[in-house]
Order: structure tokens, then C-alpha cells, then sequence
């Protein structure tokens, strides 16, 4: 692992412990040449997935672009970081798991709505104001 203090590409692991949500492996590292010390984590991936744009277009998949995705979606509501992990997680793991390389986005976006509609509380009176299957509607101004 390289030092992102010095560029030293000779690291020392001082310390392994899973992470919280034990998916992960979380590793203090040392850096003999500088004396650095950073973390790093480690996660398991099963296969390389690739999103299909409907372009046609193939680009890898980025799960801090999932994340970011979905910190910007939930940005004024009060949920948790742990809970976007968690939901993140779930839907990678799903997708290495179909036993397919290549993934539509259309699929991986129908994926990020299920998840931020059972992440939301909405008043049982209330209804989403939008749905995986139903077409956003247009707020006329009175």
C-alpha cells in the first residue's frame, strides 16, 4: 500500500480488526520512510460489475458513487450514514450476487428507489410523492 504522505510504496500493517459493519477489514498502517501513519479499509468483491448505460455505453461500477448518490438523495432528512452503508451494502451485494457482469442502470437505479423508499418514514395519511412505478406528477402553483 502506498503512503499517501511520501508516495513510499513500503507500508506496515500495525494493526487489522474488522469494521463496524463487519463487511469490511479496517488496517492502521505505518510508514517507515515518514513515520505516517493512515487507515485503510478492505472489502470483498466478487466480480467486476459493469453498468450498462443506456447509451450503450459501459462504465465500471463505483460504490462511492452509489453512496454519494444517495447522500445527496438524503441530504435534508435525517438518516443516518450507518443506515446508507447498510443500504449500499445490501444493494452491492445484490448485484454481485445476480451472477451478472454487466448491470442496466436503469436496474441499479429501480434498486436505489426501493432502498430510499423503505429508508424515508412517511405519515401513513401521505403518500411518496413519487414511486418506481408510478410517473412523477407536476405541482401546479395556486
Amino acid at each position: 500500500m502506498r503512503c499517501p504522505y511520501c508516495g513510499s510504496e513500503d507500508t506496515q500493517v500495525k494493526d487489522s480488526r474488522p469494521a463496524e459493519d463487519y463487511t469490511s477489514i479496517r488496517r492502521r498502517r505505518i510508514c517507515p520512510d515518514c513515520g505516517g501513519r493512515f487507515t485503510t479499509f478492505e472489502r470483498v468483491q466478487l466480480r467486476e460489475l459493469m453498468v450498462l448505460k443506456k447509451t450503450g455505453r459501459k462504465a465500471p461500477f463505483d460504490r462511492n458513487k452509489l453512496v454519494r448518490s444517495f447522500q445527496i438523495a438524503l441530504r435534508k432528512r435525517p438518516v443516518d450514514a450507518d443506515r446508507i452503508e447498510r443500504a449500499v451494502s445490501g444493494i452491492v451485494r445484490r448485484l454481485e450476487s445476480s451472477g451478472e457482469t454487466e448491470i442496466s442502470s436503469e436496474e441499479i437505479g429501480l434498486q436505489v428507489l426501493e432502498a430510499l423508499k423503505s429508508s424515508m418514514t412517511w405519515p401513513s395519511s401521505a403518500t411518496p410523492p413519487f414511486t418506481a412505478t408510478s410517473p412523477m406528477r407536476r405541482i401546479s402553483k395556486r
